[in-house]
């Protein structure tokens, strides 16, 4: 169908109050998301790209790296012949036209064929663990193929590589197993070479029956997705069958394990985790990590690289009480086998908890998983209201100052921010929102008076995000609070996004080329009440304790075309004079580190994971490789050090919490709860920095 009339595309007033655009919808639903989706882009993005040879050579860039991620199909003739393109992407997308798609489509199409004869034909003979060579696992360092045989050759080393990962991790197991039977019999190294080419052969058979369910469809969302991706790592198309996906990574994440997963370049990434989830019980998953495999119990694990979310998700999800096995690879390249006992989320652990922690003074302590609220408006529980109590609770108490816990706090709930902050400060403004070319809006708290005005520490890590950066950010620029970070700054995400469903931009008639799918675009930026965005920079501590991830490159700046940070004109806002010197806190906090054989084992695990990242290369002989892993694990092993209670500090329940010791649930929670706390060794330092802060702040004259 040809569609031939004039179709007017209007944006809803609720976001941005838009003019009418005109815009030719042809009858191919491609054109017609091509159109629309670049009239939403640069009709309500805070930042409207100007699409031209500059835009088309970054499309061009990010799309080439989504579409062979890791260089296992595309030889470099092939790149050479998508070069020519490079400055021609802004007239497809201009005109509606799919030259580069198209020529893409079938370039990666007929490599893909190839290439299923690669992996048949290398796995039907043994490897040799022998010979002194190794691979590139960072496709980012790694050059494209020069022709064919190189690149089969490429595939050897890979499945080579896996097959050897595969061997040593049987032997281990197999070693295990005798230590704890005598009857078990051991296997030779060749009878489970041959049992791991076995099971890596029905590994990238699955794979490829994946790509081949991989259709033009799929193709084009990535290629539509590498243009809203240089708007910024945020703005996402979504075709209907995607929109589903990350419908159900976010409304199923209370089921299972408690994490929200999201599928970006062919991987299954971890976005955050539920508070109170299993995952969140369990420890060792994180936002950020990217899920390989998913076995259920001691069963095989599936590799779901290329798969698709909703079969993830399925394989991921489960009854309570059953085990799941995740191997995931940190932020640092190293792999992980994560076993999590599937639960349901207990409601309590993702609201505000208070202790008392008592050492040399009484100095509260509130945990807040996440900024959450009544968005239904059926009475439900608000994160402000919670930490009012709390706080009240522990004037109750008199306690001698209270820390705020906000790492791992993704976010949630702006208007509960602003009341929040309000808690801590008279009235004045909290932060300042934005959009496109229109004024900031300063969103104050108005009511008068303070809850609690005594010493305040915020803490923080490179997980704590939007809402906790507004929080922490007005508590620091008023000198409210002492910020305390576990690493050098926090995520760094400062917009706002919203959904549109390009459906609603086609008029009825042309019913028949829908369902279009949906976009996701930035349309508010915040800022703090100094002026200063956190976007990319994220808040930055007063005092930095060292965690095993600092030294590594974390957060929004690592995102692809992340928005840049700036400033706007500060809010008006009287700052607090501080009863304590943040310059004398520092000093007496480093020279503690520096004593304390818990930080130092810190310290070296951060260079180690520094190393281990940059270090991509891969050994493929048996012994060396064997040799780097037992290295790697005897390090790893320094860490169990940690995992011990840390004298000095007593936690007490508050009274006004006090429950029957026959409540044997809630006595159990409460131990996990507590025995976290006693063994966090951020926490063990950020009271001692209270201890050293003085009673109350006045304001300035």
């Amino acid at each position: 169908m040809k569609i031939s009339r004039k179709l007017f595309f209007i944006i809803p007033a609720a976001l941005a109050l838009v003019s009418a655009t005109i815009i030719n919808v042809q009858s191919d639903k491609e054109e017609a998301i091509d159109q629309i989706l670049m009239q939403s882009l640069n009709g309500v993005h805070y930042s409207p790209q100007t699409i031209d040879n500059d835009f088309s050579q970054k499309v061009y860039k990010l799309y080439l790296q989504r579409l062979d991620y890791n260089k296992k199909f595309l030889i470099q003739s092939d790149v050479d012949e998508l070069k020519k393109f490079d400055k021609l992407i802004d007239e497809d997308i201009n005109t509606a036209k799919f030259a580069f798609f198209d020529k893409s489509f079938d370039i990666i199409n007929t490599r893909v064929d190839e290439a299923k004869a690669y992996y048949t034909d290398i796995l039907s003979a043994p490897f040799d663990f022998s010979t002194e060579e190794s691979l590139q696992l960072d496709a980012e360092k790694a050059n494209y193929a020069k022709d064919k045989t190189a690149l089969k050759d490429e595939w050897r080393k890979s499945l080579k590589y896996q097959t050897l990962a595969r061997v040593v991790e049987m032997m281990d197991n197999q070693t295990k197993a005798k230590e704890k039977s005598d009857t078990v019999k051991l296997k030779s190294r060749e009878e489970l070479e041959v049992e791991a080419r076995k099971k890596i052969l029905k590994s990238n058979d699955d794979y490829f029956k994946r790509l081949k369910d991989f259709d033009r469809t799929d193709r084009i969302a990535i290629y539509f997705n590498a243009i809203a991706g240089i708007y910024d790592p945020h703005t996402e198309f979504f075709a209907p069958k995607d929109k589903a996906n990350f419908d159900i990574g976010m409304t199923g994440q209370l089921e299972g394990i408690g994490a929200q997963l999201q599928e970006k370049d062919g991987y299954i990434k971890v976005s955050s985790i539920v508070p109170g989830s299993a995952s969140y019980k369990q420890g060792q998953l994180k936002g950020g990590d990217i899920i390989l495999k998913v076995a259920q119990g001691e069963a095989e694990p599936v590799d779901v690289v290329d798969m698709k979310m909703d079969d993830a998700v399925l394989l991921v999800r489960g009854k309570k009480g059953t085990e799941v096995r995740l191997t995931v690879k940190k932020p640092d390249g190293s792999i992980l086998i994560i076993p999590i006992i599937r639960d349901i989320v207990v409601l309590e652990d993702t609201y505000a908890q208070s202790v008392i922690l008592k050492g040399k003074k009484n100095i509260g302590y509130i945990k807040l998983p996440s900024f959450y609220a009544d968005f239904s408006g059926k009475g439900g529980r608000s994160c402000a209201k919670d930490i009012k109590k709390e706080l009240e609770k522990l004037k109750a108490e008199n306690v001698d100052g209270i820390i705020l816990d906000l790492r791992y706090n993704g976010g949630g709930s702006l208007p509960d921010v602003v009341d929040m902050a309000g808690l801590f400060i008279d009235k004045g403004p909290v932060c300042q929102v934005k959009q496109k070319a229109n004024p900031a809006q300063v969103l104050e708290d108005r009511e008068v008076g303070i809850v609690y005005d005594g010493p305040l520490t915020v803490m923080v890590n490179s997980n704590s995000a939007s809402a906790s950066e507004i929080m922490a950010a007005a508590m620091q620029d008023y000198n409210r609070a002492l910020i305390v970070g576990t690493s050098p700054a926090s995520f760094g995400k400062g917009t706002v996004q919203r959904f549109f469903n390009l459906d609603d931009y086609l008029p009825p008639a042309y019913a028949n080329i829908k369902p279009l799918g949906e976009v996701k675009i930035t349309t508010q930026k915040f800022y703090r009440i100094n002026g200063g965005t956190t976007q990319l920079k994220g808040v930055i501590p007063d005092v930095v304790l060292p965690d095993p991830y600092y030294l590594l490159d974390q957060g929004e700046k690592e995102q692809d075309y992340p928005m840049a940070w700036d400033e706007i004109t500060p809010a008006k806002y009287a700052t607090l004079k501080q009863a304590y010197s943040i310059s004398q806190i520092k000093t007496n906090s480093a020279e503690r580190i520096k004593n304390n054989p818990g930080f130092t084992i810190l310290n070296d695990a951060a260079k180690r994971l520094k190393k281990q990242k940059d270090n991509t290369v891969v050994s493929l002989n048996f012994d060396k490789y064997v040799a780097e892993q037992k290295a790697y694990k005897e390090e790893a092993k320094k860490m169990d050090a940690l995992d011990k209670e840390i004298e000095g500090v007593e936690v007490i329940a508050l009274k006004a919490d006090a429950f029957p010791e026959s409540d044997t649930v809630k006595v159990n929670k409460n131990k996990d709860f507590y025995k976290a706390l006693k063994k966090d060794i951020y926490l063990n330092e950020t009271v001692s920095i209270m201890n050293e802060m003085n009673n109350g702040v006045s304001m300035k004259k």
